[in-house]
């Protein structure tokens, strides 16, 4: 015999609590790492300062530790790509690490601007573990509307 079960449309509702409490639990992170995007697996986020003019964008970057050499920048359009390397010290057998915390490995940041760049007039300064770009701006089109003309059906 087939049980027949009351309908009951506020059971299957969330409480006010449970809502708040999902709410939050989904919405925590870490202090610093508010405006940080997810990174990829064994890449670190780097952190970005992004400044900008009619004429260009100024962006500063973070990278200590990192030789200027280790350093690629990559412009595609409107995409930036910065990508730095820190490399451990080669491990001597004399040696008995008592802490060991300066991290080593790939840090990589990929940003869209809001307008292509000039990259044959980039410039790119490092001093003192800051990254700065000056990347100007290209001359933007502004949008134009085309009249669309109906084909003469023969």
């Amino acid at each position: 015999m087939t049980r027949l079960q009351k309908f009951e449309p506020f059971r299957e509702m969330m409480s006010l609590r449970d809502a708040f409490n999902s709410l939050v639990e989904g919405s925590f992170v870490r202090p610093g790492m508010l405006a940080m995007p997810a990174a990829e697996e064994g890449v670190a986020p780097l952190p970005l300062d992004i400044s900008e003019t009619p004429e260009e964008y100024v962006v500063k970057a973070s990278l200590p530790g990192v030789k200027p050499e280790d350093v690629e920048v990559s412009v595609h359009d409107d995409l930036l790509t910065i990508r730095g390397e820190t490399k451990f010290e080669e491990e001597k057998k004399e040696k008995n690490w008592v802490m060991r915390e300066r991290r080593a490995g790939m840090t990589q940041r990929t940003v869209r601007l809001a307008s292509p760049v000039r990259t044959e007039k980039a410039v790119a300064r490092f001093e003192n573990g800051v990254l700065t770009l000056a990347l100007p701006k290209t001359e933007v089109t502004p949008p134009r509307k085309i009249k669309v003309e109906p084909v003469a059906v023969k």
